[in-house]
């Protein structure tokens, strides 16, 4: 195998690879407010470590800062962005949100950014980018607490501003087939049970993912994040994707008992505190047992989310090595 994407569609078909297909991702909290900068960033990690897959990370405010909403750098060691402004305040707030057109501007950047990391890469390596799901983009809209409140205590305004997020966010992906992309990450962050009871989240939040998820159906290499514990990886079973990611190392599933569960490809295997904080050792150690657990098949060593930006440079050849 001879490119990246050689690798990746082997994996996708279950056969057999020439080693143990590799991705890992992660923030760049002050290249990430500018599209040239973000794209430079993203080439230049790639170009150090030569990952299968090059997922797109931009803060995750790209897809509200149209609406208005403002977040400002405030230190965290996985690179994320705070929210310094929510637009919405009270429930009529979610009635008169307007939907958004890829033209608008943060949307558009996102899309140069992802035309600049193409040329940077080539055609030859997946490229996916980041889309976060219609109550994830609402959470950061409103902050978490007082999504809570209002769909519990005015789910019908509620329930008009995520069809106005899902349309938008339909209308995204609908762009991103003519930039460059091979898939999208779709990062589902409320799916688990500190959040909402399963048949909740079927109710309030799944109709709204299908609905956005018909425009990906023309890519080939799409990736679902379900961040979080307890989470319900049942939902696979109504979503289709080609690869999920979740954080094996710390709530259930493993990466062995998700063979049965899921007959797709399965990404994960280390933790993101032993990439950060771990020796060299401890990382091999991981990646050694996550691809005995996936028997080699259907598989793609990476971290349960994002790498911390601060991890050691030993620490992720360490993992490289591994797969080799």
């Amino acid at each position: 195998m001879t490119t990246h994407k050689e690798r990746i569609t082997a994996c996708l078909n279950g056969e057999t690879t020439d080693r143990t297909p590799i991705a890992f991702w992660r923030h760049f909290p002050e290249e990430d407010q500018n599209p040239e900068t973000l794209a430079a960033a993203t080439i230049k990690f790639q170009k150090t470590y030569d990952f299968d897959i090059v997922k797109v990370t931009p803060a995750s405010s790209f897809s509200v800062k149209d609406w208005g909403a403002e977040d400002e750098w405030q230190n965290n060691p996985e690179g994320s962005r705070a929210y310094k402004k929510h637009v919405i305040n009270a429930p009529q707030d979610w009635e008169t949100l307007k939907p958004l057109d890829p033209s608008a501007p943060y949307l558009a950047a996102q899309i140069e950014c992802l035309k600049n990391i193409r040329k940077g890469i080539g055609t030859e390596t997946p490229m996916i980018q980041t889309v976060f799901n219609p109550i994830s983009q609402a959470k950061h809209l409103a902050g978490n607490d007082l999504l809570m409140e209002h769909i519990k205590k005015h789910p019908a305004a509620v329930a008009k501003g995520l069809e106005t997020i899902a349309k938008s966010t339909a209308k995204f992906i609908d762009a991103l087939h003519d930039a460059g992309v091979d898939g999208i990450f779709y990062a589902i962050q409320h799916a688990q049970a500190s959040m909402f009871e399963l048949d909740e989240y079927k109710s309030i939040a799944l109709p709204f993912d299908q609905q956005v998820l018909k425009s990906a159906e023309g890519f080939w290499c799409n990736l679902l994040h379900l961040h979080g514990q307890d989470i319900y990886f049942s939902l696979l079973r109504l979503m289709n994707f080609q690869i999920v990611n979740w954080h094996d190392r710390e709530t259930y599933p493993t990466l062995g008992e998700a063979k049965s569960l899921f007959h797709g490809v399965t990404c994960g295997g280390i933790r993101q505190s032993t990439l950060y904080s771990g020796s060299p050792t401890q990382v091999r150690e991981e990646a050694k047992d996550a691809i005995a657990q996936s028997k080699g098949r259907k598989f793609i060593l990476g971290t349960g989310c994002v790498v911390y930006y601060q991890s050691a440079h030993e620490n992720i050849m360490a993992a490289i090595e591994s797969t080799r």
